[in-house]
């Protein structure tokens, strides 16, 4: 941080205007080359910025509340969080980010690429091609989101075969298998989960959400084996295949769901018990030792810790498929879902967060995406925001 008699405050709190794009500024401020600090627990994660004549006009023109503080001020709150479960962190540099999507994209929209595109937050697409010439090694964060990393397609082949969307998908993923010496697509969607693991164990950090948090993890534990149903790939599949459950992210003892008129690809989805509670759900933001538990006390950082349920082909997973040493960020208390995990894997971190769009319930397929000017304060969407931030962190602060 350089030496100013003043800086600037972005309250994180319910007197915040634009939450979204409060992360937009601070992103920004780092991409322009100075240092922010992220004032974990005080009023909500609120960020502290240089105060400079640019970074109050950017402020003002994205709508995001700020407070000019002096240095004595800052003082007090450095003394007020040195006694308190609260902790300062240090955000050096911005993180180069690339979200995993198609060239051809479906009939649906990726929230995360919503909340970048909102909070004016950069980033690169990259696909399978990208990934297997080794090109997420130039990125510090990857975003998987409903791809479906088993080759299944989604499991949308009884629903939808025959829209064009679903034949081009098919025909697009086959295309960039063969070129690759793939026979079939789900080999090619395997290697890519390696690639992705691999990632991780060198450092890289992971967000997955909707349906690629457990499809990826499905991915890693059936390794060579074929799981895709004839009607899908035209060929038969390993009804009993063994499970290496050491080589996964987050998830284990799970069983797979192979009927292709079910969405789910495993006994780790919980969509079905969701539904059944109604969007009146609340899932619960767990609290953690800010001093001690960095990296999940980052990930939680908000406003309010109870947040409205939303769903996904994959809504949330079941508690007891958990590993042990995954750190469980959110969950709805006294039921099987958990909605959002984390952990670290080598010297990467990933975190999972279950459904498909925070501000929309139930989104199906070709719905409009969601307006994020009129969900400027989504605790839901700071979780993302949360997540994208997170490898700017000073990296021995993110101990756990």
């Amino acid at each position: 941080m350089i030496f100013l008699f003043s800086l600037l405050l972005i309250p994180m709190d319910e007197t915040q205007t634009d939450h979204l794009r409060a992360y937009g500024v601070t992103y920004h401020v780092l991409k322009e080359g100075f240092e922010a600090e992220w004032l974990l627990n005080y009023r909500g994660g609120s960020f502290l910025l240089p105060d400079l004549p640019d970074i109050r006009k950017l402020c003002e023109r994205m709508g995001v509340r700020y407070e000019v503080l002096s240095q004595d001020e800052v003082n007090d709150i450095y003394a007020l969080m040195e006694r308190e479960n609260m902790e300062r962190v240090v955000l050096e540099k911005a993180p180069r980010i690339a979200v995993y999507i198609p060239e051809r994209e479906g009939p649906w929209d990726d929230a995360v690429c919503l909340a970048m595109e909102y909070a004016g937050i950069p980033y690169d697409r990259i696909y399978d091609e990208d990934i297997l010439r080794g090109k997420l090694k130039k990125y510090d964060w990857i975003h998987l989101h409903h791809e479906d990393f088993t080759g299944q397609f989604g499991k949308f082949y009884r629903s939808y075969r025959h829209t064009r969307w679903y034949k081009e998908m098919v025909a697009s993923d086959t295309k960039i298998a063969r070129r690759f010496g793939f026979s079939k697509v789900w080999q090619l969607k395997h290697r890519v989960a390696e690639e992705i693991r691999r990632y991780v164990l060198e450092g890289g950090h992971l967000f997955a959400m909707c349906s690629a948090p457990i499809t990826l993890d499905i991915a890693l534990a059936t390794g060579d084996q074929d799981i895709v149903p004839a009607e899908i790939d035209g060929d038969g599949y390993n009804e009993n295949p063994v499970l290496d459950f050491s080589r996964t992210f987050a998830f284990k003892d799970f069983h797979l769901v192979f009927p292709i008129g079910v969405y789910e690809h495993s006994d780790v989805d919980v969509t079905m018990e969701a539904v059944h509670r109604g969007p009146g759900a609340r899932f619960v933001l767990r609290e953690f030792s800010a001093k001690r538990d960095v990296l999940p006390t980052i990930l939680v950082q908000n406003h309010t810790r109870r947040i409205k349920e939303f769903l996904g082909q994959d809504t949330g997973f079941r508690r007891d498929k958990i590993k042990g040493d995954v750190i469980i960020l959110a969950d709805i208390p006294g039921t099987e879902e958990v909605k959002y995990i984390c952990g670290e894997r080598g010297k990467g971190t990933f975190s999972f967060l279950g459904g498909h769009d925070p501000e929309d319930y139930q989104h199906f397929v070709g719905d409009p995406p969601t307006r994020l000017e009129l969900h400027k304060n989504s605790p839901g969407y700071r979780l993302i925001l949360n997540n994208i931030l997170l490898p700017a962190a000073r990296r021995e602060k993110l101990k756990t």
